[in-house]
């Protein structure tokens, strides 16, 4: 990867990163409704963090990216995808208890708060996805062997 990318990849990067991540979370939220989930959002979230990588360098990426932060995040959001998949263990595992017998998310089928606990289940596997995978491609930028 280029250090040095110019003014212009780095103008449009720094336009184009919010816009990526807002999308990804739009998928992420209404992965229940329409094609897309937590796996899908946290990609294109991702996508936000390998422009940052490809357009800044490496070295700004070390600075920007707390690896301990994102091992923490990725297992917290393995830890919520496990804990909503627990949450009807009395009847079977998975059971969406929230949308048959809960409080919330039951609303009418069709709206944003609809599916249970759904919307809870790709909230966490799209933070797993995105830390996962940014973390991963840092990993490989960092520890390279080849020369530019």
């Amino acid at each position: 990867m280029n250090e040095d990318m110019g003014v212009i990849v780095r103008t449009n990067a720094r336009a184009l990163i919010p816009f990526i991540g807002i999308f990804g979370a739009y998928i992420v939220t209404h992965g229940h409704l329409t094609p897309g989930g937590g796996f899908q959002g946290g990609a294109t979230i991702a996508g936000a963090g390998v422009l940052f990588l490809i357009a800044f360098g490496v070295k700004a990426a070390k600075e920007k990216i707390n690896k301990n932060l994102y091992s923490a995040l990725e297992g917290l959001g393995g830890l919520v995808f496990l804990g909503a998949a627990m949450l009807g263990l009395s009847v079977a595992f998975f059971y969406n208890i929230l949308w048959h017998e809960g409080p919330i998310f039951n609303s009418s089928p069709g709206t944003l708060l609809s599916a249970g606990f759904l919307p809870i289940m790709n909230l966490g596997v799209g933070l797993k996805v995105f830390t996962g995978l940014v973390s991963a491609l840092f990993a490989l930028s960092v520890f390279r062997r080849w020369k530019s």
